[in-house]
C-alpha cells in the first residue's frame, strides 16, 4: 500500500457513516487507535533513567494530561510513557499523600516547585 492509498483508505473510514457515531466520535476512537498504536511499537527511551530539567518538568507541566499529551512528551523526551504520567500525578498530589511516602524526594519536590512556578492547579 502507497502512503496515498492509506491516506485514502483513512478519509473513507472517517466519512463512512457508523451507527450513533458523530465525526467527533469517529475522531476520537481514531485517536486512541492511534495511542494504542504507538505504544505498542515503542520508541526511542535514552534518556530513560536520567535527570530532568528544570525546563523539561515546565514543559510537560503546561500540558493538560491526556494521554494524547503523555505519548507526545515522552516520545519528544525520550522518556517513558509512565514516567510522564507520574509526574501528572505527584504534581496533583497535596503534601500530605507525598509526604507520607516519600517526605525527602528531590525529584518530587523539584517537581512540586515546578508545578507552583506555573500554577499547577489539580482537581
Amino acid at each position: 500500500m502507497t502512503k496515498t492509498e492509506f491516506r485514502n483508505a483513512v478519509r473513507a473510514l472517517l466519512v463512512e457513516q457508523v451507527a450513533d457515531l458523530s465525526l467527533d466520535d469517529k475522531f476520537a476512537i481514531f485517536q486512541q487507535c492511534c495511542i494504542a498504536a504507538q505504544e505498542a511499537a515503542g520508541f526511542d527511551e535514552g534518556n530513560k533513567g536520567k535527570s530532568w530539567t528544570d525546563e523539561e518538568l515546565r514543559v510537560v507541566l503546561q500540558q493538560a494530561p491526556t494521554k494524547e499529551n503523555c505519548m507526545l512528551l515522552a516520545r519528544a523526551f525520550r522518556r517513558g510513557y509512565g514516567s510522564i504520567e507520574q509526574i501528572f500525578r505527584w504534581a496533583a498530589s497535596t503534601d500530605d499523600e507525598v509526604g507520607a511516602k516519600r517526605p525527602d524526594d528531590a525529584f518530587i519536590q523539584q517537581i512540586k516547585r515546578i508545578g507552583r512556578q506555573v500554577g499547577w492547579r489539580a482537581t
